[in-house]
């Protein structure tokens, strides 16, 4: 049972949410904060509209701030077969509902964002943050990675599949996960964790797609943080590369992140 605090939170998010209907009918969720040219934030894998908040809540003094539930999150709907077309048509459905101009994405939502302009999404300017490409010195994905979600999923084990991505394919200690199961967020976890299949598939074998990024011609700021390993700044610098009008800016932050009072001002300075 949720406590007091979480109540409150998710009845204010309640009261803030509007919906846009995909091009297949699904439902998508999405909160506006602020004031000025829209700003879609696209959240990586694991992680609701919530997670945006305080971002979205620093940027609003120059943008107007749209932050959803990507399809089988939150409180947006799902199909009953994923493919990477239908997220795409939710994007250019928000922003066409919205009129959003810039896009902004972390993580593996940087592969929805970018795979979406490539198919015609069209944004002013967009902004990336660390897409977890796994080149020389990173990680290796996880052995028999999508299989085991599957086999996670299909047995009604979504615990499973949340300590398999958060232990084996982050990379956090087990203890980690102990910390969080007590919690009201894990079952939150549990909510979303047959989406992390949804995000594989975004990513495809993790490499850089240099082909698809080559097509993908709207003026780019990849960001890292300079407390990210190494391997998280040079898939970062990578991408870049690839993207043929691209800058790359090293922030101060931690472990795959950038505190928003770092990050706000950085992205108002590209952006306008």
């Amino acid at each position: 049972m949720l406590d007091a605090s979480v109540r409150a939170r998710n009845f204010e998010r309640y009261l803030l949410m509007e919906k846009v209907s995909s091009t297949d009918g699904t439902a998508i969720a999405y909160d506006t904060f602020g004031n000025g040219p829209g700003l879609i934030l696209v959240a990586g894998a694991f992680t609701d509209r919530s997670y945006y908040v305080p971002l979205a809540t620093a940027l609003s003094s120059a943008f107007t701030v749209i932050t959803y539930d990507r399809r089988g999150r939150g409180d947006s709907g799902d199909s009953s077969q994923y493919a990477i077309e239908r997220e795409i048509e939710d994007l250019s459905s928000l922003r066409e509902a919205t009129g959003a101009v810039f896009g902004y994405a972390d993580s593996s939502g940087v592969m929805l964002l970018l795979r979406a302009v490539a198919a015609g999404v069209p944004f002013e300017k967009l902004a990336i943050m660390e897409p977890p490409f796994r080149g020389e010195g990173a990680p290796p994905v996880p052995d028999r990675y999508v299989e085991r979600l599957q086999e996670f999923i299909r047995a009604g084990n979504p615990g499973g599949a949340a300590e398999l991505f958060i232990i084996e394919a982050v990379g956090q200690p087990a203890s980690a996960v102990e910390e969080i199961k007590p919690t009201p967020m894990w079952p939150a976890l549990e909510a979303m964790a047959h989406t992390l299949l949804y995000d594989a598939a975004l990513m495809g074998d993790s490499s850089v797609p240099v082909d698809l990024l080559a097509g993908v011609r709207t003026p780019t700021l990849a960001i890292h943080s300079t407390s990210s390993p190494a391997w998280l700044q040079n898939a970062t610098k990578a991408a870049a590369d690839a993207l043929p009008n691209s800058q790359v800016e090293a922030l101060p932050g931690q472990f795959h992140q950038v505190p928003p009072e770092t990050l706000a001002p950085a992205l108002t300075a590209f952006y306008l």
